[in-house]
């Protein structure tokens, strides 16, 4: 693809989602002008987003990111979004995805400062090539993400469980890796609990079992975790969630960071400790990620 591709969406109701409403959008020339500057909700990061890997013009995982989206918008006191029309909106765009991989983003904000409405807008573009990564893995540290595992129902204010805007400590968690010799990073909560990456759940494998981090506490439940956890569990391995103290990352027989583009990344190392990587079940993972999902 040799140019971005955007739709701004016309918000609607969610409580009629009616046909006709699937296809109020606009297609824009994502490299004009396309928001207003008064667009302060996005500025500050009021809002919410998802982003979608695409193979083939194919969108991946679409029902669970929706479903994430829609999810994110109650935490933050947003719209229900309308998902049979963002839905349709994935479809045009995978549409303008040539064969490979590609990302589709989902944005809502709150929109124009005391405007009566939210903005919404999709847009797709090629995917950086993560082929080497998936092969050769990443090296990670551990650090404090300043809350413990009731923060989130403690201070629900937070935020915690929703993926919006604000992805400043995100990105300051990666530069904080970066500085420290690694490729990434796990957070973990003050009372010594894992929780996830900046942009990416964790897996690890004890055996025969896997495990990651229950869903709560302001861990996101991750769309391309679910689709792992489905591929093991259809080849007889047992899966869960749990409480997963920090002492038991170095206990690990392998593991994995997950997302939606980057797909399946092995860990070689966490903090000082290397970890094995599963040379048979790696690239099993990722070919199974790069086939259609839904």
């Amino acid at each position: 693809m040799t140019r971005r591709f955007a739709l701004i969406i016309d918000p609607v109701d969610a409580s009629e989602e009616r046909a006709e409403y699937a296809d109020t959008f606009t297609v824009v020339d994502a490299a004009a002008p396309a928001l207003s500057v008064g667009e302060l909700s996005t500025q500050r990061g009021d809002g919410v987003f998802e982003s979608i890997g695409v193979i083939n013009g194919h969108a991946q995982e679409v029902v669970p990111h929706l479903e994430r989206l829609a999810h994110s918008a109650q935490l933050c006191d947003l719209p229900v979004p309308n998902l049979e029309q963002w839905r349709h909106a994935i479809l045009v765009a995978a549409a303008e995805c040539p064969p490979g991989e590609a990302v589709i983003k989902l944005i809502l904000s709150r929109g124009v400062e005391h405007g009566p409405t939210p903005t919404a807008w999709v847009t797709a573009a090629p995917a950086s090539d993560f082929s080497v990564v998936r092969e050769t893995g990443v090296r990670v540290v551990t650090l404090d993400r300043g809350y413990d595992l009731t923060a989130a129902e403690r201070a629900p204010w937070l935020l915690l469980g929703a993926k919006t805007l604000s992805y400043a400590v995100n990105m300051a968690a990666l530069r904080e890796a970066h500085r420290r010799g690694a490729d990434d990073a796990i957070f973990l909560s003050t009372d010594g609990f894992v929780l996830e990456a900046p942009t990416a759940s964790l897996i690890l494998r004890f055996g025969d079992r896997f495990v990651t981090p229950a869903p709560s506490g302001g861990i996101l439940h991750g769309t391309t975790q679910l689709s792992v956890y489905e591929y093991l569990s259809g080849h007889g391995f047992e899966v869960g969630y749990e409480r997963i103290p920090a002492s038991d990352l170095a206990r690990a027989d392998a593991a994995w960071l997950v997302s939606s583009v980057r797909l399946a990344a092995p860990i070689t190392a966490i903090d000082a400790t290397s970890l094995s990587v599963d040379q048979v079940l790696t690239p099993a993972l990722n070919q199974y990620l790069l086939s259609p999902r839904d």
